[in-house]
């Protein structure tokens, strides 16, 4: 078995930044472990530019954001297997780390593991939409690696269901490419993308967004003829008699996405039902001793830059770990309250100044986020628009919280 101080699950924008960063806090005996054949995950297809302006202060495209990490990895010389399935995660003492790769099974002893595994899109059996199966239904992720990939169109008469980020931006490329995209539809009566794509994927080219709408019926033999789409209620369900066909021969699926846990839930760790991420404390440390989590594996961000840059906060925290500083206990708890979605991190030693992650359950206008103890208010956070959509960012002074009574986050 070989030993390494810590193993990185993932060789995305997470696994990059957490790598490079580990080196220059003096870590450096570190492994990449990338299923894919090429590291940069996600970003390697995505081919349009505004990434970046968080992190490196200018506009880049995804594979020119992930070639700035590829650069560091490549001058620290920090080691990576692609082609590299992990299998199973034991933690302990000494994490095991099992994978499958081009050399066969093999097996790590490592001090540390960072989870930095990204998440998948829910596809058409996720959502149970009723209907024959033809082919020509894609999720965005599929269509976008078919276009910027491997050079294939995937349609010509395009539906897209769900106003997600992947699906907005996919609807503008198709678009530039020659295909005719109907209509997009949303379930929900907002879009759940930014409405920054809104506007410069959907207004801008005269694609029209059906809000409380949704696919209830798939047409087609060996290829996609159709669709039935209904208007939907205040519960999501579809009104009889509001139905109407849409001849096509691509139905794209951009309904969000879930993070890979599989590994985390069967090494025991444990999960927040609200973002189906780990449960992590301020040192994005899982329930799991010496067991990191950041990025899409942990929460979905909408900005790859607030992936890389929490990558870089768990790197800290880490290095701490594996040089054998004790780690701060957290046993305060930080549960979503009213209108609110989710939070990250989940528990506070409340003795440290840290960054709560959030995002609200439902659009809002003109009111606040309330980080409250019983009736102590820790931090409030005024807005003038808050969508579900926008992950929102609070810093948290450890000088406001008493040590003592748990925390609720709200919206006023």
């Amino acid at each position: 078995m070989k030993e390494k101080d810590v193993i990185i699950i993932g060789g995305g924008p997470a696994g990059l930044a957490a790598a490079a960063a580990l080196y220059k806090k003096g870590i450096h005996d570190v492994l990449i472990l990338e299923r894919e054949k090429n590291p940069g995950g996600i970003l390697r297809q995505c081919i349009h530019d505004g990434f970046g302006l968080t992190r490196f202060h200018e506009t880049l495209s995804g594979p020119e954001y992930a070639q700035r990490f590829l650069d560091e990895i490549e001058k620290y010389h920090i080691p990576y297997l692609t082609d590299t399935m992990v299998l199973g995660l034991k933690a302990g003492t000494r994490k095991i780390v099992t994978a499958a790769s081009r050399s066969g099974l093999e097996e790590w002893s490592a001090k540390a593991v960072i989870l930095a595994m990204g998440c998948r899109e829910r596809t058409r059996g996720a959502l149970g939409i009723p209907g024959e199966r033809p082919a020509g239904v894609f999720t965005a992720g599929t269509a976008q690696a078919y276009m910027n990939l491997y050079n294939r169109m995937p349609g010509k008469e395009i539906i897209i269901l769900g106003s997600g980020d992947i699906g907005m931006i996919m609807a503008r490329r198709l678009t530039l490419e020659g295909a005719h995209v109907q209509a997009v539809f949303e379930v929900l009566p907002y879009a759940s993308g930014l409405p920054r794509n809104v506007e410069q994927c959907l207004n801008d080219y005269g694609i029209p967004l059906y809000l409380s709408h949704t696919v209830t019926e798939i047409h087609g033999d060996a290829r996609l003829k159709g669709v039935t789409v209904s208007e939907v209620d205040s519960t999501r369900t579809p009104i009889p008699g509001t139905e109407k066909f849409y001849a096509c021969d691509t139905l794209i699926l951009s309904v969000g996405l879930i993070p890979e846990n599989e590994l985390t839930s069967e090494a025991g760790g444990i999960l927040d039902l609200h973002t189906n991420g780990a449960v992590v404390d301020e040192n994005f440390q899982t329930s799991l001793p010496g067991v990191f989590a950041a990025g899409n594996v942990l929460h979905v961000h909408d900005l790859v830059d607030f992936v890389s840059l929490e990558a870089e906060k768990l790197a800290d925290s880490a290095a701490r770990y594996i040089l054998g500083e004790p780690l701060r206990d957290c046993p305060l708890k930080i549960s979503a309250g009213s209108s609110i979605g989710h939070v990250v991190p989940q528990r506070i030693s409340g003795k440290t100044d840290f960054l709560l992650s959030l995002r609200v359950s439902s659009p809002h206008r003109n009111g606040r986020i309330l980080v409250q103890q019983g009736n102590h208010i820790v931090a409030a956070h005024e807005f003038r628009r808050a969508v579900p959509a926008e992950m929102l960012q609070i810093k948290i002074p450890a000088a406001n919280i008493n040590c003592t009574e748990d925390l609720e986050v709200s919206v006023e």
